[in-house]
This record gives C-alpha cells, structure tokens and sequence, in this order.
C-alpha cells in the first residue's frame, strides 16, 4: 500500500507503542492532591477519591519532608486531615498522596515488655524483633460479634483484696475506674497489672505526662509485670489524633493476643483524655458541639472503642479503663456515659485519699456487675456480709464520734463497731503488694466468722 494511507499507518505504529507506555505509567502513577489551608491542626487540601480513616502521605517537593495524616472529613471541595505528627514544615507547595490503606499496627510476641507510640513504633531505643512479628493489624477493627462471644464464667485475679474479695472482675469483663485527680487511679492500675493473673498486659497511656511515663515503666511496674506487658504511650504534648490513636492501638494489640486464645488485661489511663483529644478533633474539624461542648461523634466513639474488649470466639480481654472525674461526676457527661456502657464502676474516694487509706476504694459505692456470676455461694455470701458491715458503720459513724452511740441497741451496728478496724485493715493494701483470690477468701472468712 502506497500514498497518503500507508504514510498515516507508518505514523501510526510509531506513535502507538508510546502511547502505550504513557498509559501504563499513568496507570501506576499515585493520585495527588495539594494542600489548600492549614488552620490549627487540621488541613483542608484537594484530593480525589479519598475514604474517612485513609491515611495520606504528606510529601513536600522542595525539602522532601515526609509524614502521614488521616482523613477525619469531607467536604465538597476539600478532604479534611489530621496530621499524625506536627505540622511544622507543611507549605502551600505540599503534595498529598493516598496510600488506599487504613493505620495498621505491627503485632506479635515481639512486643511484650516493649514501650511503643501510638503509630506502633518503638520508644525505648530499640527496634522491633522482625522474626516476632506476625504481621500487622488494622487499628479501625470492628466489635466482635455478639454470639460469637464465649460466655463469662470465671473469674480473674487482679492481687488486690478490695477488687478480688468485694468488687470480683469475671474474665473478659470491662471496669471504670472514677476518681478526682490525685487518688491514685494511676497506681492502682499499675499494682493490677503487676498482679493480675492474666497472660498478657496491655496498658495505654493517653495523655500523661512524660515524666510519669519512665516512672511508671520503671519504677511502678515490677520486673514480672514489665516482661508481660506492653505500654503503648501519647504524652500530653502529642497531637490529639496521637492521643486518640494511642487508645485504639492498645485495642488492637489486645486483640491480637486474644485471637491467639490468651487472656489479656486491657488497662487504659485514661479514657477521659480520650475523649477531650476527639473533642479537639470534632471541633477543628467544623463539627458542632453537644454536651459540655463534646461533638456527637465522641459519643459514637466510646462503644465501638469498648465494645473491643471483651470475651471472643477464643481467648479474652477484661478492660479496666480510668476516668477522670469532674467533682461527683453527675454534671460529667464522659464519666455518665462510660458508666452506661461498662459492666461495673470503681469508685476512688478523695476522703479516703486524704486519710492516707490507700487504694481509696469506695466499696459501698462501687459495684461488680458480674460478680455474683463467677464467684462460690461462700465468697457471695462473705462478701455481702463485709458490704453489709461496712454500710452499717456508716450509718453510726457520726454517732459513735460524738458519742451518742449506745452500745447493745443494735446487733449488727455492734459487730460493725467492732469489726472496722479489721474490715479497714484488709482493704488497705501498700502499694507493689499483692496477694492470691485464695488468700484473699480466707482473709474474709477469718473477718465474718470472728466472734461468731
């Protein structure tokens, strides 16, 4: 074939194998976006086909400052980020890659007795064990499902007599504990993971200090608790999506070591810094807010994070969770609807606290709802008998004070006044001290059966 037709198919198969080639490359080339307002914390940039919980790979084309952020919003003309880091260094010239994928943390034996963020990576100058790893998991996992659930049939040692004797925590049951500042919610959850009996620890430090966190590791946990366990840390000066993450990583990790068949200890301090990170979140982000100025998505929040924990198909995880308490906690929305969702509350008394009665468990305020599900007749029955005791010298206390109690008027009244010096000594317990749910029972036999 000759003329005008042959010289276009020669064109042709010239240009077509190109043309190949730029499809091809285009089709492997990530998507972009670029950053548009950076206000606060939060970034508003141009970027298609993203999905809430996708993380974006942050990559300045002139310093080749790399970092991560998450998708927390959409709106019709921009993505709403949350940066997972400081958002120090971002400009205008800022790109903005999908990554299609979701935060995943690394899992495995690996980690016991290691310190990590809240992005799963290692804090205490060493990296992870790669040949114990087994793979990751992703941090936005759902509940399981509820008859996938084993029943809750026994109990769980947690080496402190006013828990293990009055307030018994069942395997895969899920705890508030409420206090002021300064009652030593921190301690007492560091004596539990010390001396409970449970496989494996996991403890998320949201928002502390970071002096408190070498303390805590350190000093507060000892030598066999630290090899069991892993601390998962957002200090105070971390990002809120940090702080918020720290919670669902812990989650995540606790998962892992259930679905390995263990009974895992989830110990959160606390949720309530939890919960003002996702008011920070929700606020910059244009949601309005509800009660005491927290967003509606907090309160979606809060179960499907603790409905995570909790007993599975194979293997469990009891959560103890600490909660900020503003006052009594009745005007405290968080601290109300944590209550709500739990299977039993501790109460930590500031008046015991200042009479140096340590843990400052306010027995007859605090309640084990499931309890009487995993503990013998015997034990139900001695417990009850200490509560009982300890309610009634309540009730006479301001008069046997003043001295207007009349001894013989009222029996159990009488062996209450006699019996608190006792019932006082078995619920205080010096810290780093522990002790078995067997001599814990025999403790309150020996209180009950006195003078009997």
């Amino acid at each position: 074939m000759t003329g005008p037709t042959a010289n276009i198919e020669g064109k042709l198969a010239t240009i077509i194998p190109s043309l190949r080639e730029g499809l091809r490359e285009d089709a492997v080339r990530p998507r972009k976006g670029r950053v548009r307002q950076v206000t606060g914390f939060v970034i508003h940039a141009t970027v298609d086909e993203v999905r809430l919980g996708e993380i974006c790979e942050l990559v300045d084309p002139k310093t080749g400052r790399r970092s991560k952020a998450e998708v927390v919003g959409l709106t019709d003309e921009a993505a709403v980020l949350v940066p997972l880091g400081d958002v120090a260094g971002l400009s205008s010239l800022t790109e903005v890659i999908p990554t299609g994928r979701d935060l995943q943390v690394p899992v495995g034996p690996g980690l016991l007795g290691r310190v990590i963020s809240a992005l799963g990576e290692p804090l205490d100058g060493r990296p992870l064990p790669q040949a114990e790893i087994n793979g990751s998991y992703p941090v936005n996992a759902y509940p399981p499902s509820p008859l996938a659930r084993t029943l809750i049939s026994e109990p769980i040692q947690l080496g402190i007599r006013a828990l293990d004797g009055l307030l018994t925590c069942a395997r895969g049951q899920r705890i508030g504990i409420f206090g002021e500042p300064g009652v030593g919610k921190s301690i007492l959850l560091s004596d539990i993971v010390s001396g409970t009996d449970a496989d494996v620890a996991v403890v998320a430090l949201v928002g502390e200090r970071g002096r408190e966190v070498r303390e805590f590791v350190e000093r507060q946990l000892v030598q066999q608790g630290k090899s069991r366990a892993v601390v998962v840390v957002a200090t105070s000066d971390r990002p809120a999506i940090e702080r918020v993450k720290a919670a669902y990583v812990a989650t995540t990790i606790a998962e892992y070591f259930r679905d390995q068949g263990k009974h895992v200890l989830l110990a959160m301090d606390n949720i309530t810094r939890f919960a003002r990170a996702q008011r920070e979140i929700g606020l910059a982000s244009g949601e309005p807010p509800t009660r005491r100025g927290f967003p509606s998505s907090l309160f979606a929040a809060l179960p499907r994070l603790l409905e995570r924990s909790g007993p599975g198909r194979i293997g469990s995880i009891t959560g103890l969770y600490s909660v900020l308490m503003e006052g009594d906690g009745t005007m405290d929305p968080v601290a109300e609807e944590i209550q709500a969702l739990l299977d039993g509350h501790v109460f930590l008394s500031n008046e015991l606290a200042q009479r140096n009665h340590f843990p400052a468990i306010d027995v007859l305020r605090s309640r084990s709802r499931l309890m009487d599900a995993v503990v013998s007749h015997q034990h139900r029955t001695h417990a009850g008998r200490i509560r009982e005791l300890l309610g009634r010298y309540a009730d006479i206390e301001l008069l046997l004070r003043i001295g207007e109690y009349e001894k013989g008027s009222d029996a159990v009244a009488d062996e209450a006044a006699a019996k608190i010096g006792r019932i006082n000594d078995f619920l205080r317990q010096p810290s780093a001290t522990h002790e078995t749910m067997h001599k814990t029972e025999e403790r309150m036999r020996e209180i009950v059966d006195e003078g009997s």
